[in-house]
């Protein structure tokens, strides 16, 4: 299989074929999901909640993005890795911006980086093209600006909101993203914004008329259950399977029945006599 770039976004666009996307924030977890043909692993902040456990992504820091990111790009061996900028790594001034965008890219192999924002961050985006660093938009609801939404609330409703939702699209198309995140937008707004789009749309919770998805891996897997957002569709229930097993582990270890012989190593008989 063939490496994933942002070229490859552009193609899919262009031939109508989806585009799988996945978060990842791990080696194990990126080489399994690469190993599936998931074409894009996205190193979301999402990661503060499902791998920290923080309450929203605003704790996050440009230390734990790196970290996690390096981790991925160990894994990915064809699929494209794109890591979030956390809360306020891009929010000062357009020199930060591209700073850390670079740091992602430089330090910890990142193919491209996704920041949350439409109109307001235009110049940061056009700086961080502008130094050569491939640029994911994301439009809708940006969890970032979680408290000035009021909460995790659906985006683009009212004609107003929707308006400037297309109008924030064509503009991140214009200076030079390679593809847009729509999050929780109605599902037939998102299908109008990605008709009037020549670069791809990655819909999560915005219906099937975009031009591919992503999903949390742990919510798709059922392993975090702290929120579940009614976009998800959960493929496998991870979260019993591991208790079940965790459970079955700790009672073998209290009875003794495990470790078996089989998972223990020999030395000779004569050699542990002359010990006593």
């Amino acid at each position: 299989m063939t490496k994933f770039t942002t070229s490859t976004f552009k193609a899919h666009k262009m031939n109508n074929e989806k585009i799988t996307v996945l978060t990842a924030y791990d080696y194990s977890m990126a080489s399994l999901l690469d190993q599936a043909g998931i074409e894009c692993l996205l190193v979301g902040d999402s990661l503060g909640m499902t791998m920290l456990g923080y309450e929203d992504t605003l704790s996050v820091t440009m230390e734990d993005m790196i970290h996690h990111t390096k981790a991925v790009k160990r894994g990915a061996k064809t699929a494209m890795v794109v890591a979030d900028m956390p809360f306020l790594s891009y929010h000062i001034n357009d020199e930060e911006a591209v700073r850390n965008a670079g740091r992602l890219i430089k330090e910890a192999g990142a193919h491209a980086i996704k920041l949350e924002g439409g109109f307001n961050i235009k110049s940061r985006i056009e700086a961080i093209v502008a130094a050569q660093i491939p640029v994911m938009g994301h439009l809708g609801l940006t969890p970032q600006s979680v408290n000035m939404f009021g909460g995790f609330k659906v985006q683009g409703k009212s004609e107003m909101q929707a308006r400037q939702l297309i109008a924030e699209a064509k503009m991140l198309e214009e200076i030079g993203c390679f593809a847009i995140v729509l999050e929780c937008v109605p599902a037939k707004l998102a299908k109008l914004i990605s008709e009037q789009l020549s670069i791809p749309t990655i819909g999560i919770g915005a219906g099937n008329g975009c031009d591919g998805q992503v999903l949390v891996i742990q919510d798709m897997l059922g392993m975090f259950t702290d929120l579940t957002p009614k976009f998800v569709k959960t493929y496998a229930n991870l979260k019993e399977q591991i208790i079940e097993a965790a459970t079955l582990y700790a009672k073998e270890v209290k009875e003794g029945s495990f470790p078996e012989e089989k998972h223990t190593f020999k030395i000779d008989e004569d050699i542990i006599n002359k010990l006593y």
